[in-house]
C-alpha cells in the first residue's frame, strides 16, 4: 500500500528541515520499518515551502499505531519549530489520494 500525503515548512527552515532528516536518529527509522513503513521520500516544492511525502506501508492500521510510540512523539516535538504543527506537535499533514500509478 502506498501513501501520499503533504506538510508545510516554516519560512526559511528549508535547510534545518533537510539537514534534521539527513541525521535521522536510528531509532527513528527502526520504528518507520518496526510500523511496516519503506521506501520513504520527502519532496519540497521550494516556492510553496509545501513537502510532499511517499511511503510504501504494509498496513494502515499498523502504521498508525506507530505515531503512538515514544520515539515519534519525541520526533513530532524535536521537529515542531520548523514547520505546521498540531497542538499535540504532530504535523499538520494532509493525506492526498492517489490519481495514477504505473508499475
Amino acid at each position: 500500500m502506498v501513501k501520499g500525503f503533504k506538510m508545510k515548512l516554516y519560512e526559511g527552515k528549508e535547510e534545518e528541515y533537510e539537514i534534521r532528516h539527513n541525521q535521522l536518529w536510528p531509532e527513528m527509522i527502526d520504528m518507520i520499518h518496526q510500523y511496516g513503513g519503506k521506501n520513504y521520500t520527502i519532496f519540497l516544492d521550494k516556492e510553496t515551502l509545501t513537502l510532499f511525502g511517499y511511503i510504501e506501508i504494509e498496513d494502515e492500521e499498523l502504521w498508525a499505531k506507530g505515531a503512538d510510540t515514544a520515539i515519534n512523539r519525541k520526533w513530532w516535538d524535536f521537529m515542531a519549530d520548523i514547520m505546521e504543527t498540531n497542538p499535540d506537535n504532530s504535523p499538520v499533514s494532509v493525506d492526498l489520494k492517489t490519481v495514477f500509478h504505473l508499475d
